[in-house]
């Protein structure tokens, strides 16, 4: 896995994009922080970019510094979820302006463990994770369903062997404003 990790590092760092397993299906990714390659990632998808993406953290710093109120709610929530969980924060920093929504909110989901967890916290940055689909298109659940044209465009295909086999996307919860919840998918 050392390898695999440091290769997607390499990539990441020079502004590419890879193809690698998170904690739930198999997405595209990218330096959440790097304007150019976030944009490379939309191209990719064949997204508008009005829809904001998906971004990583390996732990309670990395989203501290990226979201400007991380609310009591969001940590009870990382704490006591059983499965991958993205929330929808109101405030995002330090993040590439064209991963963030227009309303400055943004969707990140920590990663507690295996190769999404590791990649994260050694390229110590969030990382963009949005399925390994064209957008309209349906979400591939495992590593043979992923077109090749996303396998031919990345500049890095983690191998296979690392799949998740969780093969369903996170569930997904919007943090409103007074404390309102939203879930937006279970």
């Amino acid at each position: 896995m050392r390898e695999e990790i440091h290769k997607c590092i390499e990539v990441l760092k020079s502004g590419g994009i890879i193809l690698y397993p998170t904690d739930t299906v198999w997405g595209i990714g990218c330096d959440a922080t790097n304007e150019a390659a976030v944009q490379k990632v939309y191209d990719l998808k064949q997204r508008e970019d009005s829809k904001s993406l998906i971004i990583l953290v390996a732990n309670d710093r990395m989203l501290n510094y990226h979201i400007k109120d991380v609310p009591e709610l969001a940590w009870d929530i990382i704490d006591i979820s059983d499965k991958p969980t993205t929330i929808i924060y109101n405030e995002a920093t330090h993040l590439a302006q064209n991963v963030i929504a227009k309303d400055k909110s943004i969707a990140a989901r920590m990663v507690k463990e295996g190769f999404a967890h590791q990649l994260c916290f050694n390229f110590r940055k969030p990382i963009v994770s949005t399925s390994a689909n064209i957008a309209g298109q349906t979400t591939p659940l495992s590593f043979d369903e992923i077109s090749s044209v996303i396998k031919n465009n990345v500049d890095f295909v983690v191998d296979s062997k690392f799949d998740t086999g969780n093969k369903k996307p996170s569930s997904l919860i919007k943090l409103g404003l007074n404390g309102v919840v939203e879930i937006l998918r279970k």
